[in-house]
Formats: C-alpha cells, structure tokens, sequence
C-alpha cells in the first residue's frame, strides 16, 4: 500500500497543473471539483446513487456466471467501494490522480492509473467491466468498446445519464452560464442511441442486451422500469460466445 501511495503521490506531481486530456479540459483533473465528489452522493444525490446501485445489481447478478469485476473510470471509489455487497470482487481504475489520490484513503483494494482507451491488463482478465457515469467523457467510444470487450470475458455494464429526462436541459441552461462545469464535456446517450453504438462496434461478438431506467419523479409509481425515460440507465451487455 505504502508502495502504491507512493506512485500516485509522485503521478500527482506530474499531472500537477496539467488540466486537460484528450486535447480538451477536464473537471476531474481539478481539484475544485475532484475534492468535492463525495459530497454531491452524501447530500442531494443520495436518492439517486441508491436507484443507480439497485438498477445495476439488478442487471449484473442477472449473469450469475460474473466474480470479478473492473470498474473504469472508478474516481474516488465510491461505487468500487460497494461491489463486495453484491458478491463481486472489484479492481478500479481511472485516469485521474486527483481522483485516485482520495481513492487510495477510502478504500483498501487494487486500483491502476490509466487510460481507458489502453488498458493494462491481458485479454479477458476480469469476468465484468463496469462504467459507472464515466463513459459520457470518452471522445474515442469506439475504442473504449473494444477496449471493454478485450479484457473482460462475460460482459460489461454501463450506468449512463440519459438524455431523455428534463434534467437535460437543466444542465445545458446552466452549462450556458458557466454554472456546471461536470457536465461540459459530457456527451449524453439515449437507451437506443447508445445500443445502436454497442451494436455497430461489437459485430464481431454473439451477445444480448439488456437495460433498465430509473431516477423518476419521487411520486412515481414505480421506481424502475424499461421504458427510455428517467435520470438515469444501466446497460448490460453480455457475451454469449464465451
């Protein structure tokens, strides 16, 4: 552990006043807002961090074949933190020291530094990989796809801010006035938008689909359901050839 402080430590000096990756800036390369993250899920987004975790256990336990689990763009850990509750064993990593810095105070189990689009692990060394509110950022897609289907075996899962909710506007007015930095660089998928992405990108593979939405209106009479309206989404995309 003291080994890996260490590295992080001295890869926080390097990124030090480096505020940008692919070619553009990047909130969580800031620590305005990377010693903040936590904060947002212990205050007014605690409701939605318990649909978000309910929807995607609901569609990674569905595969009963999955064990280990790799959670990309893993931040602080605050969701890598809560996969043993669900009978996985995690490994997190993400691309940003800021975030791994806190990381490495808050949780005891294997993280990496890296990018997504050049993962450091062999072919199919997790049974999952997981994208929890990260994969909006990535300009490259198409080679986080197969990055994604390289290394892990069963499948992956997504957790994705859906365009299709009020919310959406709400964001791009207060992006428009410089009031929501998160969301600047993000692109917003839709659930069809997003499948037609995974389809095009994964025809070399025998696999199924399926998803879920949540993060409706509290008076709503259900909590979850698979219509393309909510907050929130996860994706499971689960590979048959293996």
């Amino acid at each position: 552990m003291e080994k890996e402080i260490n590295k992080t430590a001295q890869s926080q000096l390097i990124f030090d006043g480096i505020r940008s990756w692919q070619g553009r800036k990047e909130w969580f390369f800031n620590r305005q807002y990377t010693d903040r993250y936590e904060d947002y899920y212990e205050g007014k987004y605690k409701r939605a961090e318990i649909e978000q975790k309910a929807v995607m256990a609901a569609l990674i336990k569905a595969d009963v074949r999955n064990q280990t689990l790799l959670e990309f763009g893993c931040g602080t850990t605050r969701f890598t933190r809560w996969w043993h509750q669900i009978g996985l064993e995690a490994t997190g990593g993400d691309i940003s020291p800021f975030m791994l810095s806190q990381a490495l105070y808050r949780w005891g189990g294997d993280l990496t530094m890296a990018d997504v689009h050049h993962m450091p692990f062999k072919d199919q060394s997790f049974d999952l990989l997981v994208f929890m509110n990260t994969f909006e950022y990535y300009q490259n897609p198409e080679q986080v796809i197969a990055e994604a289907s390289r290394v892990c075996k069963n499948g992956f899962a997504m957790g994705m801010m859906n365009k299709l909710t009020p919310k959406f506007i709400r964001r791009r007015v207060q992006q428009s006035f410089g009031a929501n930095e998160y969301y600047r660089t993000a692109t917003f998928y839709t659930p069809k938008t997003l499948i037609d992405l995974l389809e095009k990108n994964l025809q070399h593979r025998e696999f199924e689909i399926t998803w879920m939405c949540t993060g409706l209106p509290k008076w709503f009479p259900v909590k979850e359901w698979k219509m393309p309206y909510g907050d929130f989404f996860g994706v499971y995309v689960k590979f048959l050839d293996v």
